[in-house]
C-alpha cells in the first residue's frame, strides 16, 4: 500500500467513526444509522435514519416494525444536500451500514462516486446495483 492509500484508508476510518457517532442521533430501536458525505474532505451533509421531520420521533410499530414512512440515513443524508447549495456530484458517502436498493438509485443519481461502508445489510440488492453503476465501493473494518 502506497503512502496515499494508507491516508486515505486512515480517512475512511475517521469518518466512518464519526458516521457511527452521528448514528446515535436516530430514534430507532431496531438499528441506528448514520451516514456522512464528504467531498474535497469536507463534510457536506449528514443524516441518519429516522422519521420525517415534523413527525413523532418513534420509528417502530407496537409490533416493533419500522414504519413505511421512516427514512434511511443515506436518503436523508442525500435529501438534506439536496437543499444547500453543495453539490454531491463526486463525493464519498460513508455509511454505517451498506445501502439498501433504494438509497442506491439515490446514491447514483446524487453523483456520489465512492461509498464507503461498515456493516452488510441484509440483503445486497443495493451492493449489486452499485457496483452496477461503477461506483467505488468500500467495506472498513470498525474498531
Amino acid at each position: 500500500m502506497n503512502e496515499k492509500e494508507v491516508k486515505l484508508e486512515l480517512l475512511d476510518r475517521r469518518y466512518m467513526r464519526m458516521a457511527f457517532i452521528w448514528s446515535e442521533n436516530s430514534y430507532c430501536e431496531r438499528r441506528k444509522v448514520g451516514a456522512l458525505i464528504v467531498k474535497d474532505k469536507m463534510i457536506i451533509s449528514d443524516g441518519y435514519n429516522g422519521t420525517p421531520s415534523g413527525f413523532e420521533n418513534i420509528c417502530e410499530d407496537e409490533n416493533n416494525v419500522t414504519k413505511p414512512y421512516v427514512l434511511h440515513a443515506e436518503a436523508n443524508a442525500i435529501t438534506k444536500v439536496a437543499r444547500s447549495n453543495n453539490s454531491s456530484d463526486g463525493a464519498t458517502l460513508y455509511v454505517t451500514s451498506s445501502p439498501c436498493i433504494e438509497c442506491a438509485k439515490l446514491i447514483i443519481q446524487a453523483g456520489i462516486s465512492r461509498v464507503v461502508y461498515a456493516d452488510a445489510y441484509r440483503l445486497s440488492d443495493g451492493v449489486e446495483l452499485l457496483k452496477r453503476a461503477n461506483i467505488e465501493l468500500v467495506s472498513v473494518e470498525t474498531d
